[in-house]
């Protein structure tokens, strides 16, 4: 009755079970949140988001040795102010050229646009000055600026106008000084080539420029062997920029663009600031006052520094932790990129290159995983929240080393991935806590209501809900017994098997009964039986629930009637025994072991009808010993006692399995032929138990002989029943004695 109370409850209290692992739970919700998270990504949610971080990288990077390749000549204001107007005239550009290229410098680039003729301010307009077109003509490592008009809009509008190269520069001595904008308007891209109508491959001016320079170390542009379609400088490898590599989602990728690893020049003293790129005034220029070491083989840039000429752009450094960002002139931007180019061409400075899309994706998802299984695994509030800051601190980490090596990989997506698992599964763990603290309490009230002993167990083998009828058995209360396991109160052999039992129901989520040894707090041991099943409540935990039942009294009467089926089976095996002893006894001569009178009888009669039933012959042979009182006179008893056995073995050596020879007292000796061809083998056989008896008989040293006397009797020649044949046999023996002994005769 209560076993089946028990069965009951169980079946009312959970329906399923075959609860989710889990590791396959942790799974899906690392899959469903990486999901999630990857199509918005595709959308372009948290390209400024990841952007913005790798501003931040950009600026969290250590200081670079000071650049001493390039240097820049500023147009500040107080140079504006020297010269008086702007644009410059072309007399004061021509001047500040030749000055600079007396120093001889390895390049010289005029980051101003030349497009138009600009006269001194005491001269009419007159064509381009001769003064400026014989610097030009002078000077072929000299490489001016042109804007390219961008391509029509969608409107059929063009985005810009352009503007022309310098009068009178060679063609070859100009690149265009275009940039490429993000949404943010930072400048994160550089261009290398742009083609203008598909026909003419124009140069960018930071190109230009890192080419001259690269020319005097024997480095030019070549095809990359890995990809002819991409350029190769030196020991770089430049890979065009694709509209969705990295954070980008959709990027303008016209033209030849990389992904601009800005360098990051510190100062020549020890101290740790950044320094940037040197510069001079153009008014010290002009007047004679500067060092000829920021020039002689360096690329010297002219370009514009004023505030009031506007030309500032943002890059990654702009970029504040707190307060405005700060820009940067457009000839310190040209300084980036030609900086870049020739340090990754002859140091192999790294490029800031990207994963493809499928080991981004694999790595937001193993965040995504890495935060389902943080939380879940560490249920404890405390160390879950330090594994969380743990963990994002390594994402952080790694993604920072990866990018000081060259390599941009996201950092936001993951973030998210593994904030969201992190809080999925939080909230599911307090939902599942929540039901289980109800399930508890519920399962705590139906238990006490079953006398069968209960236990719950979570999947730490901890007892969470225990009956009354559990804790009298067991003999502690219920506070002791809770959140404990086995190993606490049992001993260690009766532990050992609860575990390995609960862990088989845990692995292969089936019922189970077995029997067990239980020890109370006494010391009592009892047998028990316990069924043992997995379930689930309505949030997903799942546990193990068993029932107890005493089978002690039971074993012991188990083990009684083992012990009386036992003694049983000694005793009837004991009267067996002497029942065959007796029946040997009964049947058989004490003496010589052979068969006695009352088997011989028996047998005999037994042989008859057989071989009436199968029309056989069957000879009967009686045997009386010749001379053996004389052996008992002479030798004694014992002697004669130690003949008849002796006789007995050799007349049980001359016969056949099938046949019988039987004592019937004294030296008198009966054979049973059974179905005999004929009545000369009954003679063979007579004459080889003659010739074997008469054979010597050794008897303590003593050396004696005896004969026999046989008579035969044939069925059904003589006689069909077995009194005839024995007493013909009988007369035929003692006729045999007659003539001679040691003879046998037929009735």
């Amino acid at each position: 009755m209560n076993k089946q109370l028990g069965k009951r409850f169980v079946k009312l209290m959970f329906g399923l079970k075959q609860p989710l692992s889990r590791g396959k739970k942790e799974f899906i919700t690392a899959t469903s949140v990486a999901i999630c998270i990857l199509v918005l990504r595709s959308i372009g949610l948290f390209q400024s988001l990841e952007l913005a971080a790798l501003d931040q990288f950009f600026r969290l990077r250590p200081n670079e040795p000071p650049e001493q390749r390039i240097t820049i000549v500023a147009i500040d204001e107080d140079s504006l102010s020297k010269v008086g107007s702007w644009p410059i005239p072309d007399s004061d550009i021509a001047k500040l050229l030749q000055k600079l290229n007396a120093y001889k410098p390895q390049a010289i680039g005029l980051d101003i646009y030349r497009d138009l003729v600009v006269p001194g301010n005491n001269l009419a307009e007159k064509p381009v000055n001769k003064e400026l077109l014989d610097a030009y003509k002078s000077m072929p490592n000299l490489i001016g600026i042109e804007l390219l008009a961008n391509d029509k809009n969608k409107n059929g509008k063009n985005k810009n106008v352009g503007v022309a190269p310098p009068l009178g520069l060679n063609r070859d001595q100009v690149g265009f000084n275009n940039v490429v904008y993000d949404p943010d308007g930072k400048i994160r891209r550089s261009l290398l080539y742009w083609h203008v109508n598909e026909y003419r491959v124009h140069e960018s001016f930071a190109l230009k420029l890192a080419l001259l320079y690269l020319k005097s170390q024997g480095i030019t542009p070549i095809k990359a062997a890995s990809n002819p379609e991409y350029l190769q400088l030196g020991k770089a490898v430049f890979t065009r920029f694709k509209p969705n590599d990295g954070a980008y989602v959709r990027a303008d990728a016209g033209g030849y663009q990389i992904l601009s690893n800005f360098p990051k020049p510190g100062c020549s003293s020890l101290s740790a600031e950044f320094c940037g790129y040197p510069q001079i005034s153009m008014k010290d220029v002009l007047a004679d006052k500067v060092e000829e070491n920021l020039i002689r083989d360096r690329i010297v840039l002219i370009g514009s520094t004023a505030p009031s000429l506007q030309d500032f752009v943002f890059i990654p450094y702009s970029s504040r932790f707190m307060g405005t960002a700060t820009p940067v002139s457009g000839i310190e931007l040209q300084a980036y990129f030609i900086s870049e180019l020739i340090s990754a061409a002859v140091k192999g400075r790294p490029l800031l290159a990207v994963c493809s899309d499928l080991v981004e994706d694999l790595w937001i998802f193993i965040w995504s995983y890495v935060g389902a299984v943080t939380t879940w695994r560490i249920r404890h509030p405390t160390k879950s929240l330090i594994s969380i800051l743990v963990s994002c601190s390594m994402l952080s980490l790694s993604a920072y080393l990866t990018f000081l090596y060259g390599l941009w990989i996201p950092i936001i997506p993951p973030l998210f991935t593994f904030g969201i698992s992190a809080i999925w599964m939080t909230s599911h763990i307090a939902h599942m806590q929540e039901e289980w603290k109800r399930s508890k309490e519920f399962l705590y009230h139906v238990i006490n209501t079953i006398p069968d002993p209960i236990f719950v167990k979570n999947e730490q083998h901890q007892w969470i809900v225990l009956n009354e009828a559990y804790c009298r058995f067991i003999g502690y209360p219920n506070k002791l017994l809770i959140e404990k396991s086995d190993y606490d109160f049992f001993p260690k052999h009766e532990a050992d098997i609860f575990r390995q039992q609960d862990e088989f129901v845990f692995r292969t989520q089936q019922p189970q009964e077995h029997e067990e040894e239980f020890t109370d707090a006494s010391g009592q041991t009892y047998q028990i039986a316990t069924k043992r099943s997995l379930h689930k409540d309505a949030a997903g935990n799942f546990f193990l629930v068993g029932v107890i039942r005493d089978i002690t009294q039971r074993k012991r009467m188990e083990e009684q009637l083992k012990r009386t089926a036992a003694e049983l089976f000694r005793s009837n095996n004991e009267l067996k025994l002497k029942e065959d002893h007796l029946r040997y006894l009964a049947y058989h001569d004490y003496l010589t072991g052979l068969s006695n009178r009352k088997f011989f009888v028996e047998q005999l009669r037994e042989s008859l009808h057989w071989a009436q039933t199968n029309n056989l012959l069957l000879g009967l042979l009686f045997i009386d010993l010749d001379g053996f009182k004389q052996v008992n006179d002479t030798l004694g008893h014992e002697m004669g006692d130690r003949l008849l056995v002796t006789i007995a073995q050799r007349l049980s050596h001359s016969l056949r399995a099938s046949d019988t020879v039987s004592r019937l007292g004294g030296d008198e000796f009966t054979v049973i032929l059974r179905a005999i061809p004929n009545v000369q083998v009954a003679a063979k056989v007579a004459e080889k138990i003659l010739a074997s008896i008469t054979e010597p008989i050794v008897l303590d040293g003593y050396t004696t002989r005896v004969s026999a006397s046989i008579g035969i009797s044939v069925y059904p020649y003589n006689s069909q029943d077995s009194e005839t044949l024995i007493k013909q046999a009988d007369t035929a023996m003692y006729y045999a004695k007659r003539l001679g002994k040691n003879r046998y005769e037929f009735a």
